[in-house]
């Protein structure tokens, strides 16, 4: 099976995130990593300042949250905007490319969150068959 890809500017680039050295790899563990994939979803359409995202995102912790923001980006998909105000106010929204990369993010949080009844359902059938095998064993 070939997975090459060429990217979108048709210049001819060869990207597949199955080669170990392209950079695609990169972009998409940042995408789809539980904080990147949570920061993306919390941006949504909105233009939200680094506390707001922090209460938004529970669990995430300050320098998580920090590192994650920088990483989403120097990829495009994040823009900082800071103002010179005192005390210093610093805003992120999504590029267009962050946008559209939420919006294909979201089907699948979507599709995930209708779906877990079936998740639980599978996991609770492999912990006991894999429960009975142990004790078996």
């Amino acid at each position: 099976m070939d997975t090459r890809r060429s990217d979108s500017q048709g210049d001819g680039l060869p990207f597949s995130v199955f080669a170990r050295d392209c950079p695609s790899r990169g972009t998409l563990e940042h995408v789809t990593g539980r904080w990147g994939s949570l920061t993306l979803g919390a941006l949504g359409e909105d233009t939200v300042r680094f506390n707001e995202l922090r209460r938004r995102i529970d669990g995430v912790s300050e320098k998580m949250l920090s590192q994650t923001l920088h990483a989403l980006e120097r990829d495009g998909l994040v823009h900082r905007e800071a103002q010179t105000t005192n005390p210093p106010r610093v805003e992120y929204r999504l590029t267009e490319l962050g946008r559209e990369t939420t919006r294909r993010l979201l089907d699948l949080i979507r599709l995930v969150e209708g779906r877990m009844p079936e998740v639980l359902a599978a996991r609770e059938t492999y912990d006991a068959a894999h429960t009975a095998r142990t004790a078996s064993a």
